[in-house]
């Protein structure tokens, strides 16, 4: 059970805050509006890609009947899939896909592997890793990585920003995890 509350206040968190508009998440009188029961579908949708892993990030934000989709993957086939997904459901207009599809490089695919070793066993963060749609996201990008998602407290914060900065080959982190316990402030 606890294990629930904190994935659904966490997964509320990162995709309330990756929206730049933030008025696109409207409660009346504690009731879901039209807008937030799309932005739960979409969520739901992008989600269940097939092909969305570890290494990849997807944003998306919701104005009115559009969604604009944005991040980072590494599959080109997520991509299309994410906006398919989206562009399937009802009350959604247009979808605008503003998606990078990171560069094939091997380089880049010995940090990520490296960077997930790293964190899971030397700074037992394994529990970001764990699930199919896990909290933390692993991007590297012609060697700087930045780490997306969020984490539960300041110190998995800044553990996980010390050991990547001790990835042999990284070139720069940028640290984007967002932390749990600040939020609910």
């Amino acid at each position: 059970m606890k294990f629930i509350r904190y994935f659904f206040i966490l997964a509320v968190a990162i995709f309330g805050v990756s929206l730049t508009d933030i008025n696109a998440q409207n409660y009346a009188g504690g009731k879901q509006t039209f807008s937030n029961q799309l932005e739960r579908k979409v969520f739901k949708e992008l989600i269940k890609l097939p092909y969305y892993g570890l290494f990849d990030n997807i944003k998306y934000e919701l104005r009115g009947d559009t969604v604009i989709l944005s991040g980072k993957v590494t599959v080109a086939r997520n991509k299309k899939d994410a906006e398919s997904a989206v562009e399937d459901i009802d009350g959604i207009r247009q979808v605008i896909n503003n998606i990078e599809i990171l560069p094939l490089s091997p380089f880049d695919d010995r940090i990520r592997y490296q960077l997930a070793r790293t964190l899971a066993n030397r700074g037992g963060l394994y529990r970001y890793f764990w699930e199919p749609n896990p909290s933390v996201r692993l991007i590297v990008k012609r060697g700087h990585v930045s780490l997306e998602g969020y984490v539960a407290n300041r110190g998995d914060y800044n553990l996980m920003n010390i050991l990547a900065n001790g990835v042999p080959n990284v070139f720069s982190v940028s640290n984007n995890l967002l932390i749990e316990k600040e939020i609910n402030r």
